[in-house]
């Protein structure tokens, strides 16, 4: 089954996951997973390359410290 995911303004570069399946890899906009990724959490809608900002709600919310591929979990550990 496909993960929910909510992605709210047409520049955002992540989507967030909106259920609790971390073991199913595919988003209903057909975004494959990198990892498993837990409820409420941001996943790369597009590459992100390091310095590059994470844009949320049509806006900034951080910015890429390494490298983000498309379908990759996005927190603290990538982002700042």
């Amino acid at each position: 089954m496909a993960r929910t995911s909510l992605t709210v303004h047409p520049d955002d570069n992540v989507t967030t996951l909106m259920d609790s399946r971390p073991e199913d890899r595919l988003t209903d906009e057909g975004l494959a997973l990198r990892e498993p990724v837990p409820f409420g959490h941001k996943v790369a809608r597009r590459a992100i390359a390091a310095g590059e900002a994470v844009i949320k709600y049509g806006v900034p919310i951080g910015t890429a410290i390494h490298d983000i591929q498309p379908g990759d979990h996005v927190h603290v550990h990538n982002c700042r």
